[in-house]
Order: C-alpha cells, then structure tokens, then sequence
C-alpha cells in the first residue's frame, strides 16, 4: 500500500509540474539527449539512484545518458572532454578551484542569464534562497589574485563542505577521552591511538595522494589557522609564501602528525579511503571534509560505526591565543556546471535548475546523505535539522565553524599543477621522516616556493 501510494504521488506531481502553477515549459525540450559527467560521490547517488533521474526524464521528456568517475580520475576524464570543444559533455560536476581553470579557458557558460530570465527559470527557484558564501565561491571575475564573489555565476552548488574532525564517539565515550583542542594534543592522541581497535588501527585519517585533493581539506584548513598563506598579490604578480614561517611550522607538524598518529599506507589515500578507514573502525578520527564521516555515519547500515561517530570543529596550534572560533576552515563546494560547448544549453539548463532546486535539495539533505545543504530554507527546516542533528555535533560544529568559512586559496588558473606539485613536496617530507626520523621541511619549502613562483610567473594580475 505505501508503494502504491508513492507511486500515485509521483505521478501527481510529474503531471502537476508538466501543466499546472508552472511558469516555464518543461517540456520545451523533449527528445533532446544530455551527456552528464558525474563524480562518484553521495551528491552523484542522490541524482541517480533514489529515482530522482526518472522523475527528471518523465518530467522533461528529455533523456539523460551518463557517466560516474571516482574523484582520482574524475577530472582527468572531465578535462579531456571540456578541452575538446565538442560539447561531447553538457552538464558536469565540478568545485569551485575549477572556475578558476575552466572559466578562464572559456569551457563554462555563464549561468546568471538563464538564471534572471523567467521564461526559463521558476520563481520558485528563489536562487537568493542560497547562502551567498557558498553560491558566491562559484562566482568570479576571471581575474587571478581575484577573491571569488564577483562577476560571473559559473556554477550552482549541490551541497558544500568544510572541513572537521570526525572521531569514533562511542569508543572515547566509553574510554572517558577528552576532544583535544590544540595540535600537541592532537597529535598526543592519535600518536596514543595507534592499534586502538586491533592490528592496523591506527589515530587519524587524512588523505595523501600525490593530488591536488591532499591539500585542501584539513591541511588548508589547519595550514590557515596557521596564519599561512598560498600566495599574495604583490604588484601586479603572484608571489608564494610556502617558505613562510608559519608555513613550515605548519607543514612539518603536519608531516610528524601523518608519520606517528596515522597510517603507513597515508601516501595512497584518497577521499575515500580516508574515510572509508573511519567507518570500518580502523581510523579512530578523520580531519576531512564535514560529510565524508557523516556518509560512513547515516544511515544506519552506511558502515560498520554507524551512529558511533561524532564531530567537532578541529583544533588550533598551540601559543597563539586562539580557540576553536578562529578555526579557518576551507571551503569546497560540489556543483552543476554547463559547457560552453553544448548544443543543448537550455535542457542541460532544466537539468541543473531541477537538481539545485529547493524541493530535490530538501530531498537530497535528508533522504540522499547531502548534509550541507547550500540552500536556507533546507537547512534550517525542521525536517533537515531532525535528520543531520542525530549525528552528535555534526550541526554544532558546522555553527562554530562557519563564520570564518572560505575558500582559503589564492584564485589562480594553475591551481592544480601547484597544489600537485605542493602535495608531491609534502610525500617526499613524510617518508623523509618515516625512514629518518628527521627531515628538512624548511629547505624544502624554499625549494617548493622557487618551482611555484616559476609556475605561475606568467601570471599578470589585472
């Protein structure tokens, strides 16, 4: 009975929304076929497989072919279609680093026209619904050195992340351990922590691949917190500041935190391996994105710990006076964008306004796992805060931690080949260390900072 009675109710709405108290003509488009490029991911899952996409085609008449990469290789396969220039894609995943590279390269179309035009969009989109922080790290001027916010709106965001620790909460409830606060105590615990749940359990997860995706979640964070920086505009040139004091401080705590509290296969981690560890019980903390741990966590059958975990907002270094409010965490948001090159601009413009939409983004922040919605209305509804609320201090940590929330990069179009290069330096660090028992982190630094600046020297900041 309750089957058929979410099957009469989808049918009303798919039928409501094709003819009745709609503005547009969703319709308009039938026939037409969409190559989408999605990245494995809970947001991906949420699109394709609770009947989401079904209802999108039933409602459009258009049909939706497409592709589903793990985040390693996701946008490797992405650059090579977008630089193409064949439109061979039409809608596609991306974060807000890649604006900087793809919209500069004239790959992304421009969505504010789509967006203003009520022959196209509903008003009931309410795109002021989104929080500007987050929508507004999609928006840039294509100029490097250039905070995100102004100019174009390239993308729309499905859900964004920043970044936490996440820890096993039934184990250190049951063990009486205290959340450290600062990074000695951090590293105190997770170096105490190793073999916590058997052979290979180990302190803490984080991701260390020789890939751009190693620096941005909780070492950009902490790198921050720090006081470091990227680079810095000077002139009318991009100078990096990887050779800062507060940088190499920041680094070789990092590399004695990876080398004595995490695991000896740190170097092949990736997203999910980081935390798929911290579901299985073999990390008993995880410095990563909000939702990563929040995926292992709910529902009930998402991993072995399952409802054990738990989250706050991180820790500070130690002398500075600073408490968890000062934490700066970095910001990644996960968003539809349109190729410049399609030659199905408005369908693939009803598939993006479908799936950031007020109504499936309420579905996909409750029943889909999306945690962090970007949207006000879901976020601070009843039924959201009663699903994601259940995890312990998932909502309390996102409180304290945004306020100073950002994109903590310079904007720049070689992001990735620096922050690669950046992350290739930091696995030479660590197994420095592992095999030494010492390594040269200034030196290192320096030398990371003299092949960066030639990186990006070309660069002329408008």
């Amino acid at each position: 009975m309750k089957k058929l009675i979410t099957l009469v109710l989808a049918l009303v709405m798919v039928l409501g929304m094709a003819t009745v108290g709609y503005a547009i003509d969703w319709r308009a488009y039938e026939g037409t076929t969409l190559q989408v490029y999605l990245n494995q991911h809970n947001y991906q899952a949420a699109i394709t497989n609770y009947g989401k996409l079904e209802e999108f085609q039933e409602l459009t008449g258009i049909t939706v072919d497409y592709n589903v990469t793990p985040e390693e290789n996701y946008f490797d396969r992405l650059n090579i279609a977008l630089s193409s220039m064949s439109g061979s894609v039409d809608v596609f995943m991306t974060g807000a680093y890649q604006v900087w590279d793809y919209a500069s390269s004239g790959y992304m179309e421009p969505l504010e026209g789509y967006i203003n035009d009520p022959a196209k969009t509903e008003e009931t989109y309410n795109f002021a619904d989104f929080y500007p922080g987050v929508v507004g790290t999609l928006a840039w001027d294509c100029v490097p050195g250039h905070a995100v916010g102004s100019g174009s709106q390239w993308a729309l965001p499905m859900g964004y992340e920043l970044n936490n620790i996440c820890y096993n909460h039934k184990y250190f409830t049951e063990n009486n351990i205290a959340l450290p606060e600062t990074t000695s105590e951090l590293l105190a615990l997770a170096t105490s922590l190793q073999e916590w749940n058997g052979t290979g359990s180990y302190g803490i997860a984080v991701r260390g691949t020789r890939n751009w995706a190693t620096i941005h979640p909780g070492y950009m964070t902490l790198f921050s917190t720090w006081g470091a920086k990227d680079f810095e505009v000077e002139g009318d040139k991009l100078v990096c500041k990887l050779d800062s004091e507060e940088a190499i401080a920041m680094t070789d705590y990092w590399v004695k935190l990876i080398v004595e509290g995490s695991s000896p296969q740190w170097a092949t981690f990736t997203w999910y391996e980081a935390g798929s560890h911290q579901g299985a019980g073999v990390a008993a903390m995880l410095y990563d994105a909000t939702c990563n741990g929040y995926f292992q966590n709910y529902p009930a059958d998402a991993s072995a710990e399952a409802g054990n975990l738990g989250w706050f907002p991180g820790v500070v270094p130690d002398g500075m006076g600073l408490t968890a409010a000062d934490i700066k965490s970095n910001v990644w948001v996960w968003s539809l964008a349109m190729n410049s090159y399609s030659d199905a601009k408005d369908a693939a413009w009803l598939f993006i306004q479908y799936f950031t939409s007020p109504e499936y983004m309420l579905f996909s922040g409750t029943e889909g796992a999306c945690a962090d919605s970007p949207r006000a209305s879901v976020a601070e509804s009843e039924e959201y805060i009663s699903v994601v609320g259940q995890s312990v201090g998932y909502l309390e940590a996102l409180e304290v931690l945004l306020p100073n929330a950002t994109i903590q990069f310079t904007p720049q179009p070689y992001f990735f080949e620096t922050t690669t290069e950046w992350a290739a330096t930091l696995q030479d660090l660590v197994e420095a260390y592992r095999t030494t028992g010492t390594c040269d982190t200034a030196g290192a630094m320096q030398a990371l900072k003299a092949r960066l600046d030639i990186a990006v020297s070309d660069i002329v900041v408008g």
